[in-house]
């Protein structure tokens, strides 16, 4: 083999390498997924794109849950951030309607939320629920 031929496979082997590591590179496994409004119903929006612009929009003062909206999603959840020592459910809902995802929250500090919910031309709320005669909530929005 001459001089000239083994540069060119030695320069075609890396340039084949550094392709390959790139196609490698632009698709990451754990990638937030996207969603807009009723595709976005039921998931988790820490593994959406829809935490990234979210929103507090509506809070209680009883017993502290936030109504969070991402408008580029279209989708609404509640939020539990304020490490209460009591245990509770954390609710979003949709007025007029029987949807509703709940998250307990164990009274131990941590930040809860639950699922998404589909806000494109609907009312949504979240509610925290100590018993069913111990509860608050936000206003709609």
């Amino acid at each position: 083999m001459n001089a000239l031929t083994r540069k060119f496979a030695t320069v075609g082997s890396a340039l084949a390498m550094a392709g390959s590591s790139l196609l490698l590179a632009s698709s990451p496994a754990s990638a937030a997924t996207s969603c807009y409004a009723s595709t976005c119903e039921g998931l988790d929006p820490s593994t959406t794109v829809c935490q990234n612009d979210a929103r507090t929009v509506k809070d209680s003062y009883y017993p502290g849950v936030e109504l969070r909206y991402s408008p580029t999603c279209r989708a609404a959840w509640a939020r539990y951030s304020m490490g209460a020592a009591f245990s509770f459910k954390v609710s979003v809902e949709r007025k007029n309607s029987t949807m509703k995802f709940e998250t307990p929250y164990y009274g131990n500090g941590a930040t809860v939320w639950t699922r998404m919910i589909n806000d494109a031309g609907l009312y949504a709320r979240a509610c925290g629920r100590v018993s069913e005669s111990d509860w608050g909530c936000t206003d709609w929005y």
